[in-house]
């Protein structure tokens, strides 16, 4: 193989590669051995099906194996030959005069990784902010699963149901011209006055129904609901009053613990305190790992290759579209990205450098992921998929390098961020958790790595640029830069289901329906809460949760 470079300019490289003729049918003779045992041919015993037979047969498909083979060795011997870092794939494309029996001649470009240099860690010096739990906050917690968990009794004969009241009704939608809509229709909702869980003025109106009544209401639309059709638009409810029910007493004490599967009231607040402080250390985290972050981008400044920059501003740009298609006033919203696009655009590159260094600082100092790490990301991550497609995940994650490296990146980079943590200088501040929240909303002390973002500029998504500059780009070695819809904007990224009958008169805008798991609030409404029942879960043994990409 001769190999001529054609460019060397800053990051960039390329060549050209002539894979000669008979490179190419020594790998076509090798092929046709490999599969002379397999071949099957009338008059022939298996496996003496002469090798110009099979060429014959086979020949073509033979022949094209053969040059891809021949390329993909070509391009891995011009890599470790030359001792090439791609930082992302490299473009490999055979000349369009390529003909059966002649040499090939193949083009390959790409972009190199940088020489990073030797990432300055001693002297970094952090602040860890921290907060104790609140408890008057978990004693109102306790207060709030008490009201989602009590019972209700049947109301005496005559009653007229007040706030507090459990009431169970059928109803049908009208428009104001009197015609039914579609999912306005519904059998047996149950509903706490005063929950505020329906649109307004509903609920005011049942105050005071008895049950076997028979009523009709008057409401309108909020302007933000879900349903086009019906924002803003009044329309009538009749309904039919099936039951009231009226609050029985609950008692805050062992017994309440016990309904939610727990020991005692004791367990269920020190479950509830332990929630608190998992996410209380979870901000401080988040606050640390900013500053460290600062530091690091303060201190490096080196060129990095344009295609990583484009391809994690194309990552930075699709999840921020997608939010501001989701605002109430979608056009300001596009619009005021527009304005600040260059600024995405200097984040990516400080999310790309902050990656290649985290990388090159873990390399240096040892830090792995271990296979057995690695094992329990891939079944954690195979959880999220039905049960008969789970095998079929873990083999590809295994099979395609690329896959595993994504899943690997943010376990990798959380691990070199607490090794830097147990080299900084550290001082602990106790504050409240108001101020530790606006730490982290602020952007003081944000550096996009250019200096040129004012910091003295109000910015109305201010949180939304010192989020997007705290997340470090995943090296190449460690992942692609170039992610799928990724973990960043999953979640947000279902599309809502379809309203129910109910929600079509609760309060929120149906849009936010995605985020329920049971939108249809039935009879049931009488259960635990949800609140109760996560409270029930935590006391049992679980896995942690899996951390955020997003995390800052």
């Amino acid at each position: 193989m001769q190999t001529v470079e054609t460019l060397n300019e800053g990051l960039k490289r390329a060549y050209t590669l002539t894979i000669t003729a008979k490179d190419i049918d020594a790998k076509v003779d090798a092929e046709v051995k490999r599969m002379a045992p397999q071949i099957r041919m009338p008059g022939f015993r298996p496996g003496k099906v002469p090798a110009n037979l099979i060429r014959k047969m086979h020949g073509e498909a033979i022949a094209a194996d053969a040059l891809n083979s021949a390329i993909q060795s070509g391009v891995q011997q011009l890599m470790a030959e030359k001792a090439l870092r791609p930082a992302m794939q490299p473009s490999v494309r055979l000349n369009d005069d390529y003909a059966a029996g002649k040499d090939a001649e193949v083009t390959v470009e790409l972009e190199v990784l940088p020489d990073v240099p030797t990432p300055a860690i001693d002297g970094l010096k952090l602040e860890r902010l921290t907060v104790q739990p609140d408890e008057a906050q978990i004693d109102a917690r306790i207060a709030e699963l008490a009201q989602g968990a009590k019972s209700y009794d049947d109301a005496k004969k005559g009653h007229k149901a007040q706030t507090g009241d459990l009431v169970v009704m059928d109803f049908v939608g009208k428009t104001a011209d009197g015609v039914a809509f579609d999912g306005g229709t519904g059998t047996d909702m149950s509903v706490e006055i005063g929950s505020g869980r329906l649109i307004p003025g509903f609920e005011d109106q049942i105050i005071g129904v008895k049950k076997g009544d028979e009523k009709q209401i008057s409401v309108t639309f909020p302007e933000d609901y879900g349903a086009k059709n019906l924002a803003g638009q009044p329309a009538t409810f009749d309904l039919t009053i099936k039951d009231v029910r009226v609050a029985g007493e609950t008692k805050i004490d062992d017994s309440l613990a016990k309904n939610l599967g727990l020991e005692s009231l004791e367990q269920l607040r020190g479950i509830l305190k332990g929630q608190a402080e998992q996410e209380l250390n979870g901000l401080t985290r988040t606050h640390m790992k900013r500053k460290l972050l600062d530091q690091l981008a303060a201190g490096h400044d080196f060129a990095v290759p344009p295609s990583m920059v484009e391809a994690e501003f194309d990552q930075i740009w699709h999840q921020l579209q997608h939010e501001a298609e989701h605002e109430a006033d979608v056009d300001a919203a596009k619009a005021e990205l527009e304005a600040e696009k260059d600024d995405y655009r200097k984040i990516a590159e400080r999310r790309v450098r902050l990656g290649l260094l985290l990388s090159e600082i873990g390399q240096a100092n040892g830090v792995e992921v271990s296979n057995n790490e690695m094992n329990q990301l891939i079944m954690a991550a195979a959880q999220q998929y039905p049960q008969d497609q789970r095998e079929r995940f873990i083999q590809y994650v295994q099979q395609e390098p690329m896959a595993a490296a994504q899943l690997r990146a943010p376990l990798y980079e959380d691990k070199v961020v607490d090794f830097l943590f147990g080299k900084a200088e550290v001082t602990d501040r106790e504050v409240t958790r108001e101020e530790l929240e606006a730490a982290i909303e602020s952007e003081d002390g944000f550096d996009t790595g250019t200096h040129t973002h004012d910091h003295d500029k109000p910015t109305p998504r201010k949180s939304k640029k010192a989020d997007a500059g705290d997340k470090p780009a995943a090296a190449p070695k460690k992942a692609p830069a170039k992610k799928k819809a990724d973990a960043e904007a999953t979640e947000e990224a279902v599309p809502a289901p379809a309203a129910t009958e109910t929600e079509l008169v609760e309060a929120e805008p149906v849009k936010k329906a995605a985020t329920k798991k049971a939108p249809a609030k039935k009879a049931a409404a009488v259960e635990p809460t949800a609140e109760g029942e996560d409270v029930a879960a935590a006391a049992k043994p679980k896995k942690a949760p899996a951390k955020k990409k997003t995390e800052a």
